[in-house]
């Protein structure tokens, strides 16, 4: 039975300042790797289910830093392409004092931004049970929006099952644009997994009960809607459920929903029931706001499971 999640998509260097200040008076930095689909694929691994992130570096420093990250995370990164014209895209964290975050990308001409379909060996994706996108990918070039819409005509001929999160970065496109291409993609997936005001944009709706009604009645099969602080809202042919957030002390908020995502698709893989997919989903985003970096403080599955043990218990 096939069990591999296939994610593809962009992951950049991040560099995280050790003060909560402006980054014009940052003296030193660590860095990390993030992006959206390969903190999905990390999240995944690091629950025991097999996962692949497929993608394009630099053939340079950062490039190869990726990589051995995502590696030792146990992701498989077999189907990483190196690119000798284009390099590896950077980002950089910034924290005020009350902890909110802010981001500033440098990823035009990247790497990944110049991904095709020749860049991917679709023999390899054949063995995928879940797809896992972001409409991130589509955003980042015209070859990347083009390369997006054949790997979902490619899934659907195939049977593999598309998980799909919009994702919606407002820096990289505009809302008319990201609406046109991101609403016909979301109604035709599977496993839908979007944020309030995504389904404002995308739906015409910020009510988690009516995105779900709506998503349901194209044909998806699973929703998980992400509602931040209080929690989020899962539905699928059952029912739809409100799910309360994990209680943390929150350090840094990027990243969450990935780690939703993470959290839910294994539940789904796994056949549980959808209310459980998305207590699994809030926990892992609840870890993953309780410490700096996207993946960092995401468990391990023995951990996971004591502590959704005692979530469950408290929700009973």
């Amino acid at each position: 039975m096939k069990s591999r999640v296939v994610t593809i998509g962009e992951s950049l260097v991040a560099f995280i300042p050790n003060a909560h200040t402006k980054l014009r008076y940052v003296q030193q930095f660590s860095k990390v790797v993030v992006g959206a689909e390969s903190n999905v694929a990390v999240g995944l691994a690091k629950l025991g289910i097999e996962s692949s992130w497929v993608s394009k570096v630099g053939n340079d420093e950062f490039g190869q830093f990726i990589i051995r990250e995502l590696r030792a995370e146990g992701v498989d990164t077999s189907q990483v392409k190196l690119s000798e014209d284009n390099p590896t895209a950077i980002m950089f964290k910034q924290f005020s004092a009350n902890l909110d975050s802010s981001v500033f990308y440098y990823r035009k001409g990247s790497a990944a931004s110049t991904l095709t379909l020749a860049d991917i060996d679709l023999g390899y994706l054949k063995q995928a049970k879940v797809l896992h996108l972001s409409g991130i990918t589509p955003a980042l070039s015209d070859s990347c929006k083009q390369t997006f819409i054949e790997l979902i005509r490619f899934a659907k001929q195939e049977g593999i099952l598309i998980s799909f999160d919009p994702n919606i970065r407002r820096k990289l496109w505009s809302e008319e644009e990201a609406k046109k291409t991101l609403k016909p993609l979301l109604l035709t997936s599977d496993i839908a997994l979007l944020g309030e005001d995504e389904g404002e944009l995308l739906l015409g709706t910020s009510d988690a009960q009516q995105i779900s009604k709506l998503l349901l009645a194209s044909g998806v099969r699973a929703v998980g809607v992400k509602q931040g602080s209080r929690g989020s809202s899962v539905a699928d042919a059952s029912g739809f459920y409100q799910i309360a957030p994990y209680p943390v002390k929150v350090v840094d908020t990027i990243g969450a929903g990935d780690a939703f995502n993470a959290g839910f698709l294994t539940g789904f893989l796994e056949g549980k029931p959808i209310k459980e997919c998305g207590l699994m989903g809030s926990l892992m985003g609840g870890l993953a706001v309780s410490s700096y970096g996207d993946t960092e403080g995401l468990p391990d599955r023995s951990t996971f499971d004591r502590l959704l043990a005692q979530k469950e218990e408290i929700h009973r």
